[in-house]
């Protein structure tokens, strides 16, 4: 499905190159193995070719999409639930589905929140890791220096609490 030098998402975690693919044994069954390298948090993951549909794993999206995503984190904040528990289950599922776009949502209106209201320490984290994964991957989508790609996607989430400070 994938190639060495592939550039792929893994959801939860966010974009990098595929290095190697591997065979390895593991409590006694060998299986193929991509090996993952995400320089966001320089993070390397072995994952089991046969889980790659299960994963959500995906090739990263087209530089001409990255402003697809940016003009998503300039909107304004859409409706969530006020109980956190339910906000926090149905932003997860959003992450999980490895759509940079509702990641995007979810960086975007936990954002707001946490300038309106303040987060729980659980969505302050949910937050940063959004944040990380839209990073991630628009860095690798457009040949952009993650620090650069970083400050941009924080000016974008800026740009609708500007007036209101």
């Amino acid at each position: 499905m994938f190639s060495v030098g592939d550039k792929i998402v893994y959801p939860t975690h966010g974009a990098g190159v595929i290095k190697n693919i591997k065979q390895e044994q593991i409590l006694g069954e060998t299986k193929s193995y991509y090996v993952l390298y995400l320089p966001v948090g320089e993070l390397k993951l072995m994952v089991p070719v046969d889980n790659v549909e299960e994963l959500g794993m995906r090739k990263v999206i087209e530089k001409d999409e990255a402003s697809d995503v940016l003009n998503v984190l300039r909107q304004d904040q859409s409706r969530m639930s006020t109980n956190w528990n339910r906000r926090y289950r149905a932003n997860m599922e959003k992450i999980k589905t490895g759509d940079i776009l509702e990641v995007a949502t979810v960086a975007r209106n936990l954002y707001s929140r946490d300038r309106e209201k303040g987060l729980s320490t659980g969505e302050k984290k949910m937050l940063e890791q959004t944040i990380r994964i839209v990073v991630s991957e628009l860095s690798l989508a457009t040949d952009t220096d993650e620090e650069e790609m970083r400050e941009l996607i924080l000016e974008c989430l800026e740009e609708n609490h500007g007036e209101q400070n």
